[in-house]
Parts: structure tokens; C-alpha cells; sequence
């Protein structure tokens, strides 16, 4: 079946960024292959193959493909032709990567550092362990195709900008894709760390869902929102923000947005922390929670049942609302498994419609700390492949 594909700006039939989507599956294809697939003229598949080929988007196969006659070569995405820095910036700590456009790490790192020390020293930081990372690998800045970046706040996703981050002193309004983009002369991505960790669960661990709501607990709560197998941020970029809710449970706790009953407030990991270290309970974050949990302190493991629930009154909510095919959980206090899935599934399963629970799937995040990483990657591998990013290279080459 043939595949017609319309370049809205010209009419005219597929581009070099449309054919270079339908190679990004792995699959080697020959010329006459893709001719079938897209419609084209052999003359204008061979320019646009050319034009994919003197950028290495695309390689000829190192093994020709024959059917018996006159061997035909065949052409393959490459996943090697850029690479990706990602980066997912936490309350607490920074986890750092180098991918290939498939989103296989190349090199990876891990360090406790607060958001809380500001954007400037922050980015700094972030800038100089990028360009080590980069020389312990091999590669140059002139190899990067662009940087993704998480950070634990809202994010206005048009501008990159962090707007009213509660625990992002000195973040408000920064513009950090300009500041680290023009230090490390390459585009900047920025999204919220729960949207970039939704990213990085569809990707790869759940690529079949076209619909999936994943909840971080963590320090705070958060929701990413995959619809369409596209993400949704809403408007502003605001959307999924379910931390605060406001829940009948809390109506007497401060939020540290300022309001009064958040679910955050109630049910976030710092939320639980504060008080077991007002029962006289060693636990300074969320982290410390989930270790308590583990070793049986029957304090902790009441207060993380008891969050999962709270979480799961609200999201019964969106399940009915929504009617999402996969709940995924992640964040830090996601570690201590079973105990906050039973209460999710617990109050979801009793105040959800039976046909929008009847085949929905409640599971704890298969990447774990590494979801927001793979995600920011994938933001901008999305970005730089997408058909009208892959033309607009080829013209200004």
C-alpha cells in the first residue's frame, strides 16, 4: 500500500525529514522499497537520500540486500550520526547523561546536589560536566544535536523558563536556554521533570500505550500525561500539575505553594518526613522515608499506605476523567513498591467507573531514577528528527 505523505508548506509529496521518520524504525530499506512506500519519483527519493546521506542521518548498510539478481543497497537510520546531552535536575539531585539518538547512554552520572543553590551555580555546574563528559567520551560540542533539561517546577514550555517554582529560589523567570545554550552553542530544551519523566516511560518501557498517566512522589507530587502516544502540557505547560489539589484530608496543613490542604502537603515525601521526625523518627526526605519502609518501621509504612491512598482519591478522579490504559509510579517514594501501589489501587479500583478500571494497568516505573534522563533525551531526539527540523538542517547545510 503505497503511502502519500504532503508537505504542508509546498504540496508537494514527502520531504527529507518524512522519509527520514519512516527509516527511524531500524528497518534497512532499499530505494525501490521506499519508492513504493512513499509515491516518489526515483529521481527525487535518490536527491533526498543523498541530501539524508551527506548529513549521516542515514547510512547505506554495510551488507547489500538481494533477491537474486543485481545486489540492492539498502539505507538505515543512524543512531550514531549526533549525540544527546540530558539532563534531569531533582530537589535533591542532578542525574546527568550523554545518548546516541536511540537513546543508548553513553556516559552517565549521578550527584546529590540541591536545586535550591540557584539557577546560576546550578547551570554552571551542569555546563562543566557536560563538556568533561564529553571529552571522556570522544565527542565534540560540534557533535551534539541539542540538550534536554528537567527541572522540579512549572516550566512555561514555549519559553523554557521556570514560572513560580516553590523550591526553586532565584528560578523564576530565569532563561535557561539561552544562558546554557549560548555557553554550550547548541539548542536548549527545558520541560517539568514529571513530563520529561512520562517521556522517558512511554518511550521506553511502554511504547504500546497510547494513553498513560505517569505520578511522580517524590520530595513533591506530579503528573505527566501521555495522550495520543503524544505528551500533553496543556496550554501554558501546566497541565498535570496534581500536587495541588486540594484534599479534604489536609484542609489545616500549609503547602509550600502557599495554599491551604495541597495533596502534596499531605502526601508528598517531605510532607511524611516531617512527621516522623515529629514522632522523634530519624528522617530528613523522601529518600529516608522509603529506607524506614524497608526496614519494617510500622510508622513509615502506615503514613506511605495512607499516601497512597490520598494520591489514589485523586486519581480516581483522572481515571474517570481521563481513562488513561497505564498508571505508572515513579519517584523516589515509588522505591518502596508494593506498600504505595496497594493504596493507590486500593481507593482507584473502589471510586473509578468499572469500565474505565476494566483494563487498566497500575505499575511501579520499569526506568526508576532514570526515567526523567531518558525522557529529556527523548524531548529532544522528538525535536531535531521531527520532518520540518531535519528539512530546515538540510537547506541551511
Amino acid at each position: 500500500m503505497t503511502v502519500r505523505m504532503i508537505n504542508e508548506a509546498n504540496g508537494s509529496i514527502a520531504g527529507a525529514g518524512a522519509l527520514l521518520n519512516i527509516l527511524r524504525d531500524g528497518r534497512a530499506r532499499t530505494r525501490a522499497e521506499l519508492v513504493q512506500l512513499t509515491g516518489l519519483a526515483r529521481s527525487t527519493l535518490a536527491q533526498r537520500l543523498d541530501a539524508l546521506v551527506s548529513l549521516e542521518w542515514i547510512v547505506p548498510t554495510e551488507e547489500a540486500i538481494s533477491s537474486g539478481g543485481r545486489p540492492a543497497i539498502a539505507f538505515t537510520f543512524n543512531r550514531t550520526a549526533r549525540v544527546v546531552l540530558a539532563a534531569d535536575l531533582g530537589a535533591t539531585h542532578a542525574r546527568v547523561a550523554i545518548t546516541d539518538l536511540g537513546t543508548t547512554v553513553l556516559a552517565e552520572r549521578a550527584v546529590e546536589m540541591p536545586i535550591d543553590r540557584g539557577p546560576e551555580e546550578t547551570l554552571g555546574w551542569l555546563q562543566h560536566t557536560f563538556e568533561d563528559m564529553l571529552a571522556g567520551t570522544g565527542h565534540r560540542l560540534d557533535q551534539v544535536c541539542g540538550v534536554g533539561v528537567g527541572l522540579p517546577g512549572p516550566v512555561e514550555y514555549g519559553s523554557g523558563r521556570p514560572v513560580n517554582p516553590p523550591i526553586m529560589p532565584g528560578w523564576d523567570g530565569f532563561p535557561v536556554p539561552e544562558w546554557l545554550g549560548s555557553r554550550l552553542g547548541v539548542p536548549v530544551l527545558v520541560d517539568n521533570d514529571v513530563n520529561i519523566m512520562a517521556l522517558g516511560e512511554h518511550w521506553a518501557a511502554r511504547p504500546e500505550a497510547d494513553h498513560l498517566i505517569f505520578i511522580k512522589i517524590g520530595t513533591g507530587i506530579g503528573c505527566g500525561i501521555i495522550s495520543d502516544r503524544r505528551l500533553h502540557r496543556g496550554a501554558q505547560g501546566a497541565a498535570g500539575d496534581i500536587g495541588h489539589i486540594r484534599v479534604a484530608s489536609g484542609l489545616d496543613t500549609v503547602c509550600r505553594c502557599g495554599n491551604l490542604g495541597c495533596l502534596e502537603a499531605v502526601a508528598g515525601g517531605a510532607a511524611m518526613a516531617t512527621r516522623l521526625r515529629a514522632e522523634g523518627v530519624d528522617a530528613e526526605d523522601s529518600r529516608d522515608v522509603v529506607r524506614l519502609v524497608r526496614t519494617g518501621n510500622t510508622q513509615a509504612v502506615q503514613l506511605i499506605r495512607q499516601a497512597g491512598r490520598e494520591v489514589g482519591d485523586v486519581l480516581a478522579s483522572i481515571v474517570n476523567f481521563f481513562n488513561p490504559a497505564v498508571i505508572v509510579v515513579g519517584g523516589d517514594i515509588s522505591e518502596a513498591g508494593e506498600q504505595v501501589l496497594a493504596g493507590l489501587r486500593e481507593v482507584i479500583y473502589s471510586r473509578s467507573l468499572p469500565l474505565a478500571t476494566q483494563h487498566l494497568t497500575i505499575t511501579a516505573s520499569e526506568l526508576g531514577d532514570r526515567a526523567g534522563m531518558i525522557g529529556a533525551a527523548v524531548m529532544v531526539i522528538e525535536h531535531v528528527l521531527a520532518p520540518g527540523s531535519v528539512d530546515r538542517s538540510i537547506t541551511t547545510a
